[in-house]
């Protein structure tokens, strides 16, 4: 069995550095496990492998969808499979490397199967959104499913209208049905975890450099020509963060300087769910990330 290696954290922290390093070094390939670069066209806002990067080291699931698309973290963790299942059969080591807990945790340990969309109860959903505003099905999610609600961003309008949905369908919270492992699921066999991570305060503050460079870097000409494509605003991947504050400063509703300072602080409320979900996790590796230059030879004395 090839080596299966996994790296997790918070957004920030440093993980696509380190999984180039290992794959560089171990001739591994990457797998992508975040929820936002499987969307085509998604590049600047989403920190993206550039195109010289995968040009060095092969790179699997990016650009999987378009915009408007829905995308699972069943179709991931499906596909993901497929990939690994490739890799093994040409003996190629593998470097999963991503911040999407839900995502990760679907291949790694199985997801009981959730109840399929019902047409009536997502527009009767969608209907008090327009009608109430998202925030009030925000609030009722937080009633009915706290751990949820805990693990989405207020914005994130697909997620909170489909854990509502699931909620109404079966009578189970979401998040009842993402700790429920389906029977016979096993974990991702062979697969090494390590998680990377850093004081909150030295996140945050890389945080705030990050969304500085993505702006300089062109970030509000991506969303932009999105717009242009005629990707609409309620575009499933535009709910991302970063992406929503954007198009209402585009709109005209904030400035940019507003925009991005409510980008800074969505980024850093999600990285503290990350540090909390991946906490959770098993089997981990926690490797402080704050002198990971130091911290790599060793790592790849004990893989080579």
């Amino acid at each position: 069995m090839p080596r299966r290696l996994v790296i997790m954290g918070a957004t920030a922290t440093g993980k696509s550095e380190l999984a180039m390093r290992l794959a560089n070094e171990i001739g591994a390939e990457i797998v992508n496990a975040d929820a936002l670069q499987i969307y085509r066209g998604l590049d600047i806002g989403t920190a993206k492998p550039t195109p010289a990067m995968r040009c060095r080291i092969r790179h699997h699931l990016l650009d999987v969808c378009d915009p408007e698309e829905r995308f699972s973290a069943g179709e991931y963790a499906q596909r993901a499979t497929a990939v690994l299942d490739d890799l093994r059969r040409r003996a190629k080591p593998a470097i999963l490397v991503g911040g999407s807990g839900l995502y990760l945790r679907a291949l790694l340990e199985g997801l009981s199967p959730l109840p399929a969309s019902d047409p009536e109860v997502r527009r009767a959903l969608e209907q008090r959104v327009e009608r109430h505003g998202l925030p009030a099905l925000y609030a009722e999610l937080e009633r009915r499913d706290p751990a949820t609600a805990q693990r989405l961003t207020p914005g994130d309008r697909q997620r909170i209208v489909r854990a509502l949905e699931v909620e109404r369908l079966s009578g189970r919270p979401l998040s009842s049905w993402i700790r429920d492992r389906p029977m016979g699921a096993e974990p991702l066999a062979a697969a090494e975890r390590m998680g990377l991570t850093l004081p909150r305060s030295i996140l945050y503050d890389r945080i705030a450099v990050r969304v500085g460079k993505m702006i300089e870097r062109g970030w509000v000409a991506e969303v932009e020509g999105l717009l242009r494509r005629g990707v609409g605003p309620q575009a499933p991947a535009f709910q991302a963060i970063g992406y929503r504050q954007l198009i209402r400063y585009l709109e005209g509703e904030w400035s940019l300087e507003e925009a991005v300072a409510d980008i800074t602080r969505a980024t850093r409320r999600y990285a503290k769910r990350q540090q909390t979900w991946f906490r959770k996790e098993k089997q981990v590796r926690w490797i402080p990330a704050d002198d990971l230059e130091s911290r790599i030879p060793v790592l790849l004395r004990e893989l080579t």
